[in-house]
């Protein structure tokens, strides 16, 4: 598994959202990192700290192992966060309370935490197979000085095509070259 560094600045930015806070990913995730938690970085964050060159998000998405272990491991780690579940209506977000068993029985879950906003997807688009599926090709990089598991370029591609938003579809024409150019070299 390739691993490499990559700057926070690079990857995001508080486009000012309401109520959403600045991104720190390596506070969120090195508070996943401390509870064990197995997972892959998703999405934007995932493209940028393979240097892609697309904006900046707010955000990042994780997808975990949901085995029932890792969701008792998550549960605790939100619980650390103090994650709550993101709304427009509540800056802040809403608090709720939840354990490994209940956590699996969502698909999605948006939500914001003191060090900003971050959504966990057990099976984001294109991939049925969730965590297992992303981790066979996932790479682990160093994001201020903490290490992450991202998926691999392919993969988010995959994911933004099946997704087919508008916001991934802008991006997708970058992401297509920024691929052939690491392919040529």
């Amino acid at each position: 598994m390739a691993s490499s560094h990559a700057r926070r600045t690079d990857i995001v930015t508080d486009r000012g959202a309401i109520g959403a806070r600045k991104l720190d990913a390596a506070a969120i995730v090195s508070i996943l990192n401390k509870h064990g938690v197995k997972y892959v970085v998703i999405g934007a964050f995932a493209a940028i700290a393979q240097q892609a060159p697309i904006d900046p998000t707010r955000d990042i998405d994780f997808t975990p192992d949901t085995t029932a272990s890792n969701l008792r491991r998550l549960s605790a780690a939100l619980k650390d966060l103090d994650a709550r579940i993101r709304t427009e209506g509540v800056v802040g977000g809403l608090p709720f309370d939840h354990d490994g068993a209940s956590l699996g029985r969502s698909a999605v879950w948006n939500l914001i935490c003191p060090y900003g906003e971050f959504d966990i997807s057990f099976r984001p688009s294109g991939f049925d197979g969730g965590y297992s599926e992303l981790a066979a090709h996932a790479h682990r990089v160093v994001v201020d000085g903490i290490e992450v598991a991202i998926a691999d370029l392919d993969d988010v591609i995959r994911s933004k095509e099946a997704a087919g938003r508008p916001k991934d579809l802008r991006v997708l024409p970058a992401l297509y070259r920024f691929r052939a150019t690491r392919r040529s070299l």
